[in-house]
């Protein structure tokens, strides 16, 4: 299929699916005439880089995870080096949430206080 047919099928559009192909995940053939050639298995990894994107993947990263990607939820064949990929990333994600709930609660702190310091006098203005 040629590429504005696997656009119309995915949703994806054909310069996000040229990207894919500059970052190695797609692979189309090419026609006599230079056109890009799609699989029809090329519909199930757009499906898979597209899941695989939603879950905060780098499109490095999912070059690395899509070998092992084998349904479209995408399922995983438990390969020792993705599964590790994965732990490391979400590892990554809890810091980073860890971080932003401490954020939260200080600034909800910050915003507490100010408020009822603003009710007590008055609403007075800084500077």
């Amino acid at each position: 299929m040629l590429i504005g047919e696997l656009s119309r099928r995915t949703g994806v559009a054909a310069h996000l699916l040229r990207y894919y192909e500059t970052q190695g995940l797609l692979r189309p053939a090419r026609t006599l005439g230079g056109y890009r050639d799609y699989a029809d298995d090329a519909v199930l990894v757009v499906t898979q880089i597209r899941k695989l994107l939603d879950a905060g993947l780098s499109t490095q990263e999912i070059a690395h995870v899509l070998p092992c990607a084998t349904g479209a939820g995408p399922d995983l064949e438990p390969c020792p080096e993705v599964l590790a990929l994965l732990r490391s990333r979400l590892d990554g994600l809890d810091r980073r949430i860890d971080t932003l709930q401490r954020s939260r609660r200080s600034l909800h702190a910050y915003l507490t206080t100010a408020e009822r310091d603003a009710a007590a006098h008055d609403g007075g203005t800084c500077a």
